[in-house]
């Protein structure tokens, strides 16, 4: 299935969904997470391995940390090419003042914001997503 590119269709559809638990970003020397350390995001840089992994598992490994956020996917299907998006969604959340790190993945986009305000960012996505559906039909995609 490919992903769907037209901007009003995946702002309408975009579903956010807030994935429980605690999330930090930590980087580490050379290319391996250390071993209990489970990653949902890995950047390989210069300097290091970034990981985005529960906070409990960087506690327990002794991993330094200084972000704590909550995990936003949402849930459409966004083609990888397709204009506007990120654009969107981090226009939304700096108009409530809520920072975002955004990790696109194969299939899904995935939002890291503050986790004391996760569940508002949710509100403000699915403000935008019903902003966007206004007028909007099904064959208009």
């Amino acid at each position: 299935m490919t992903g769907k590119r037209d901007l009003r269709t995946l702002l309408h559809g975009m579903r956010p969904e807030l994935n429980p638990g605690r999330y930090v970003f930590t980087a580490v020397p050379g290319g391996e997470a250390p071993a209990g350390v489970t990653p949902v995001v890995t950047v390989a840089e210069r300097e290091g391995l970034t990981l985005v992994v529960p906070e409990g598992q960087a506690v327990a490994s002794g991993l330094e940390f200084h972000f704590v956020a909550g995990w936003i996917t949402l849930r459409v299907h966004s083609a990888l090419d397709a204009v506007g998006l990120t654009a969107a969604v981090s226009l939304a959340l700096t108009d409530a003042g809520i920072s975002c790190n955004v990790v696109a993945g194969f299939h899904h986009d995935h939002l890291f914001v503050p986790h004391a305000r996760a569940a508002e960012a949710v509100r403000v996505l699915e403000a935008l997503a019903a902003e966007s559906g206004h007028g909007f039909r099904p064959d208009d995609t």
